[in-house]
């Protein structure tokens, strides 16, 4: 089995945590704009990228952006989009017409409330088309290095799997594992929580003999459907 040793098993969801935390930051090292995986070169560019990572993975992202990004690289453009044009290049994506509809008015929104910039504060985030608490930490943490914990699926499955929190509602997982994790280092950890997630802690299978908190996690070799 994968470990590495701690001197006595954390007992505290704070002790869980923060071997959680070192572990997977020896597997899974930088920063959280080194662990994204959609590409962007800005702000604006990761914000919408990551409105089109609803239902779709990184890598069906990262295959169409390039093309949008060429047609629409600022916020205005993006505003003035012709729908039928912009469905065409992010179809892909799935969901096409709903996304169209969300940029088009991200844009507009960037350009008519925020001067076409686009805003840090999780408040000002989810007012935006397409862009809900989620969306807002990822752009918070990864684009503006700022303390932001992303809560999707694997984050939350892992979380209950290592008894840091017992709530199933994201906020309510994003809010307990803030008191756990120190503010700096929330963005990185949410990004190394799914990435472990995907590679070994699986939902239906999860690869406990190969975990490195496996010795450290009260469901080990129990499989999970959430």
């Amino acid at each position: 089995m994968a470990t590495l040793g701690v001197v006595g098993r954390p007992r505290s969801p704070s002790g869980r945590a923060k071997v959680v935390a070192e572990r997977l930051g020896e597997e899974f090292p930088g920063t959280a704009e080194d662990l994204c995986a959609l590409d962007h070169r800005s702000p604006f560019e990761l914000l919408a990228a990551t409105i089109l990572s609803a239902q779709c993975t990184d890598v069906r992202v990262n295959s169409v952006t390039p093309a949008l990004f060429s047609r629409y690289p600022t916020p205005s453009d993006l505003a003035h989009a012709e729908p039928a044009e912009l469905e065409e290049i992010i179809r892909s994506t799935g969901f096409y017409r709903a996304k169209a509809r969300s940029l088009i008015g991200m844009g507009q929104a960037l350009m008519d409330r925020f001067d076409s910039q686009v805003p840090t504060r999780i408040d000002d985030l989810v007012t935006l088309p397409g862009v809900g608490r989620k969306t807002a930490n990822v752009i918070r943490s990864v684009a503006f290095d700022l303390p932001g914990l992303p809560v999707d699926t694997h984050v939350g499955r892992l979380s209950r799997r290592l008894a840091l929190t017992a709530n199933t509602d994201p906020v309510k997982v994003e809010l307990d594992l803030n008191r756990l994790v120190p503010a700096s280092t929330r963005g990185a950890f949410s990004l190394r929580m799914i990435l472990h997630g995907r590679a070994t802690c699986r939902s239906r299978r999860p690869a406990c003999a190969a975990c490195i908190l496996s010795d450290i996690c009260p469901m080990v070799g129990v499989a999970s459907p959430s």
